[in-house]
Parts: structure tokens; C-alpha cells; sequence
């Protein structure tokens, strides 16, 4: 191999360090300082003020605590947004407890049908190896949360609260990856070995009822009928009596959840625009609503987030949170560090370059609750977190409309804001889309 480092080379790395103005003031800040701090651009704080011309009134923010289910959070948050109003409840929040239960058991079912499916392939199969690599875990998918409340409701927080294992999860994911996976060995043993499909669903299911154990022990065992007791802004008494989880849905939020369309901004070769995707393995219900994307350019996917904002409609939306930001002072903008300058070397890639590469991905989902508008674009976005009150402006984030460009890569849209020629993309392709791998970046879960 002719590529290896000669002792000639390092001399004139060292020697290039050397000649670097200020290479010695600039290696003694970040040595004690560390990259970010020494990379700071002030400026980025004046310009993100948190002022904006569209601004939705949301309450306070809620917490996920020691747990990656950002997704359901954000999700529920948007379903609140509009109880909280109408009936005058602002600290209202509903159970991400409920929906994290029944996402994990759905998940496990979700993972031992894909080990049966996928049993006649070799360990070493890149599917194969992808499943056992994270079997299930706290990330999901807008789709995957309507899929649990399509099939099983919603309640309210009071009716099923946080527990220990919700609100810090890495215990109850260690244990169940690990049942799973022993799982996997057994139903790929009973596959392999001619078992029948019968033998094999039976043997499936008393591992389900085993996770409906583990889950009811760590998460608490989901109401099917219960009363809601709250008192609203004014001091009022309410009490609603003999709900279940899903007429609670359709009486307190009732929205036609096949109305809302994931938008995804990926502009890879290999993403056509105005198409929709799917992608393989990507799930949680069997049988349920499957992730779809209708891949749209950059401009047409912030202008329906502006559109959704305007008529009062808070927006979902997947990011790479960890990309350009401070989560202390809660500010998303790719001017936030200036790294080119402080390494004297050019770090850019673009969008599609980064995922293509590994870069980035989508890796948290948060909520769009207000955009400023100035002379007819948008400069920066109001960003409700669900990582507490402690980090930001009381739990909220603001993003500049550059990092929106660069680093938001899904919003969920009502249909109804999608002008007609794209409503007739989603209608013409809902039944063939474009599948993509299991691990594309636009499978990433929040």
C-alpha cells in the first residue's frame, strides 16, 4: 500500500500549523474552551430573537425526560394545542405513556413478523442484521403514532401518567431488546426447522403476551374505560364520564388523521421530487397506516408550513437538532459557530451531500408554533421543544429560516393546504409508492 504518512509529511503539517496566523492563540482557547465555545458567533444570539409575526398561543412546554420519544411528544402536543384552547385547559397534556405503551407492544409484534419473513436469510444479511441491530426502541414515525391512536385511542396524562420507565427508558429497551432477540433465535429456529405457520403464530403469540407483561410491569396496564375529571382556566369543574380511549379521541380532538400528510425535503438523486416513498421495514401496527412521504423541493415545503401557521395550526416537523445549535439558550442557526474560521479549513457539505454521506439525518421532531415573516419571506421559526422549561425561552427553541433550509427534513401537513396537482400525486401513488431501503435516511426515527 503506497498511501501510508511519511515522517517528510508530518514535518510540513507541523510546519503548515506553524505558519497559520494566531495558530497558537487559537490552540490554547480551544484547548481550554473546547470547539463550540471557541467558535461562537455572538451575533447569531442578537439576530435570533425570539420575536415573530405569526405566533400561536401553545402553553407550556412538556418534558420527555430521559427518553427518545420526541415524535409522540411532538405529535400529541399538536392534538393539544387545540384542547388546551377550546376548552380552556393550559396546562392540558395528553398521555405519551398511553401511546408509548402500545407503541412498543405493536413494535414487538412488528419485529418478530419481519424475523419470520426474513428467517430464511443468513444471519449476515444486511436486513437481517438491521433488524437484531435495535429490535425496537423509543424513535418513531408521524405515521406510527397514528397508527397507534387509529387502533387504540388516546386518554388524557391524568388517566395513565409517566412512570420511572417511561420518563427514563434505557432499562425497560435493554430488557426488551433482549427478549426479543432471544425471540428472534427461537421463531428463525422454528422457521428453518419446517415448523407450520400455525405453530410458529402460536409460539409468537405467548412471546406477546409475555412483552404485554414486561410492559404492563414497567409502564402500567392501559385503561379501556375511565372518567376524566379536570377543572379548566376558570376554576370549573368538569367530569366526563365512561370514556374510552378513542371516543375520547373523536370527541376531544376528532381529527381525520388521514388528513395529514408526512412532507419530506430530501433532495438526493435518488428522491425525485413530487413523488411519494415508503419505506421498507419502517412500522410499528401490522396491517396499520404505513409511513408515507411525499417528497416536495425546499421552497414548497416551507411555504405549506407557513400556510398551516397562518390558519392557527401548529406543524410537526423532524430536524437534526444536534446540527448548529445551543440547547441551553435554545437556538437553531447555521451562523451559530463559525468553525471554518477558527480550523482555517472549509466544512461545508450540502444538504443532499450529508445524507448521502452520513452526515445527517433526521434524529429529533419537535413543533412549529409561529414563523416571522419579512417582506414576504420567512427569517426564523418559533420551535416548541418537549425537553422542559429549563432549556431555552421557557422551553422554546428559535430556528433561522438558513438552518430550516439545511437541517428540517419532514413537516406533516394537512391535505387541505396542498394545492390540487399534489393532492393528485398523493391519490395516484398512495397504493405504489417508491420503497425505499430500511436504512435510508429518510427511515431515520425521531
Amino acid at each position: 500500500m503506497s498511501g501510508e504518512i511519511s515522517t517528510d509529511q508530518i514535518k510540513q503539517y507541523a510546519g503548515d500549523l506553524s505558519a497559520t496566523p494566531a495558530s497558537s492563540v487559537i490552540q490554547k482557547a480551544v484547548m481550554n474552551n473546547g470547539v463550540l465555545a471557541s467558535s461562537e458567533n455572538t451575533d447569531s444570539k442578537v439576530n435570533m430573537t425570539p420575536t415573530f409575526s405569526i405566533e400561536l398561543d401553545t402553553g407550556d412546554v412538556a418534558n420527555q425526560k430521559q427518553s427518545g420519544r420526541c415524535w409522540m411528544f411532538a405529535a400529541l402536543n399538536t392534538m393539544r394545542h387545540g384542547i388546551q384552547a377550546q376548552f380552556k385547559i393550559k396546562d392540558f397534556e395528553l398521555s405519551q405513556n398511553y401511546t408509548n405503551f402500545w407503541d412498543k407492544f405493536e413494535k414487538s409484534n412488528y419485529f418478530y413478523e419481519n424475523i419470520i419473513a426474513t428467517a430464511g436469510e443468513s444471519l449476515d444479511s444486511r436486513k437481517v442484521a438491521f433488524l437484531v441491530a435495535t429490535p425496537q426502541q423509543d424513535g418513531g414515525q408521524w405515521d406510527m403514532l397514528t397508527a397507534i391512536i387509529d387502533k387504540y385511542g388516546i386518554v388524557p396524562k391524568s388517566v395513565m401518567p409517566e412512570t420511572y420507565n417511561s420518563s427514563k427508558s434505557s432499562e425497560l429497551n435493554s430488557v426488551l431488546n433482549l427478549k426479543l432477540r432471544k425471540d428472534a433465535v427461537t421463531l428463525r429456529d422454528l422457521v428453518n426447522g419446517g415448523a407450520s405457520s400455525d405453530d410458529v403464530q402460536t409460539a409468537k403469540s405467548k412471546m406477546l403476551s409475555e412483552v404485554y407483561r414486561i410492559l404492563a410491569y414497567t409502564l402500567g396496564t392501559p385503561p379501556t374505560r375511565f372518567d376524566w375529571e379536570y377543572r379548566d382556566d376558570d376554576k370549573v369543574y368538569h367530569i366526563d364520564r365512561d370514556l374510552t380511549p378513542k371516543t375520547f379521541f373523536n370527541k376531544y380532538v376528532g381529527w381525520n388523521l388521514k388528513d395529514y400528510q408526512s412532507i419530506i425535503n430530501s433532495p438526493t438523486d435518488d428522491k425525485p421530487y413530487n413523488h411519494l416513498y415508503t419505506v421498507e421495514m419502517l412500522g410499528n401496527v401490522v396491517g396499520g397506516r404505513e409511513v408515507r412521504h411525499l417528497n416536495l423541493d425546499i421552497d414548497t415545503f416551507k411555504q405549506l408550513a407557513i400556510k398551516q401557521l397562518e390558519a392557527g395550526e401548529s406543524v410537526w416537523f423532524g430536524s437534526d437538532v444536534g446540527q448548529s445549535s445551543d440547547r441551553q439558550i435554545g437556538i437553531l442557526d447555521t451562523q451559530i459557530y463559525d468553525k471554518d474560521s477558527l480550523f482555517s479549513t472549509d466544512l461545508h457539505m450540502t444538504k443532499a451531500q450529508r445524507l448521502d454521506y452520513g452526515e445527517s439525518l433526521m434524529t429529533h421532531a419537535m413543533v412549529l408554533t409561529g414563523v416571522d415573516i419579512v417582506d414576504g419571506k420567512p427569517t426564523k421559526w418559533k420551535v416548541e421543544n418537549s425537553w422542559g422549561d429549563k432549556v431555552g425561552n421557557k422551553g422554546y427553541f428559535v430556528a433561522s429560516d438558513a438552518w430550516f433550509d439545511e437541517f428540517v427534513y419532514q413537516v406533516v401537513i394537512s391535505k387541505k393546504y396542498l394545492p390540487l396537482e399534489l393532492q393528485n400525486v398523493i391519490t395516484d401513488e398512495y397504493d405504489k409508492p417508491t420503497v425505499l431501503a430500511p436504512w435510508d435516511p429518510m427511515g431515520a426515527l425521531a
